[in-house]
């Protein structure tokens, strides 16, 4: 039955004509290749015609069961969304996909020119003295950032390898957390 009795007029659920299966993958959500580079204007797209289909608002005249499935297809649309829009989060995603824990928690192996990196990075943050100098470690770290998630695309699209992925997933988290260590110090200093 894909339409609903409203005031004596046939009034269509999207909700019921569209396959919904909550347990779908992100990229199966969006229809996009499980693959990390997609198109984000596609995704994009996607999302908000999901969200026009789906969200609550529409179905507020709906039976109460229709609306709790608007609201949780509302939830996992938006949950997919953020997760594949997201560089790093799509990375690790891909990983988890194909059998490949991330386990940042337990597992901090680094190759030793990264982890030499990372100490050339901490001694430059602490040693910023100006909003500038902080600026050029935050420029460097972006660079730096960009050309991991440039390995990212080759190792997960191109060469399928997941455990390498995993690592360079790893690496990336700490730039994250890194570059948002060098935006704090910029904001201290452009407040001194």
């Amino acid at each position: 039955m894909g339409a609903a009795s409203h005031f004596g007029c046939e009034v269509s659920d999207p909700i019921k004509e569209q396959s919904i299966n909550l347990t779908a993958n992100d990229f199966e959500i969006f229809q996009l290749p499980q693959r990390f580079g997609i198109d984000l204007m596609v995704l994009e797209q996607s999302w908000k015609a999901l969200q026009r289909q789906a969200h609550p608002d529409m179905h507020a005249q709906s039976h109460q069961a229709a609306q709790r499935l608007a609201m949780q297809w509302s939830v996992r649309v938006n949950e997919a969304y953020q997760r594949l829009k997201s560089p790093l989060k799509r990375a690790a995603y891909l990983c988890q996909l194909n059998g490949e824990s991330i386990d940042a928690e337990t597992n901090t192996s680094m190759p030793s020119e990264f982890l030499f990196q990372q100490i050339e990075w901490r001694e430059a943050l602490d040693a910023s003295q100006t909003p500038m100098d902080a600026e050029n470690l935050l420029r460097e770290v972006k660079s730096s950032r960009n050309l991991l998630l440039a390995e990212c695309e080759q190792i997960l699209d191109v060469a399928c390898d997941f455990h390498a992925a995993a690592a360079k997933v790893r690496a990336l988290m700490f730039v994250e957390r890194f570059i948002q260590a060098v935006m704090q110090r910029m904001d201290h200093l452009e407040r001194a």
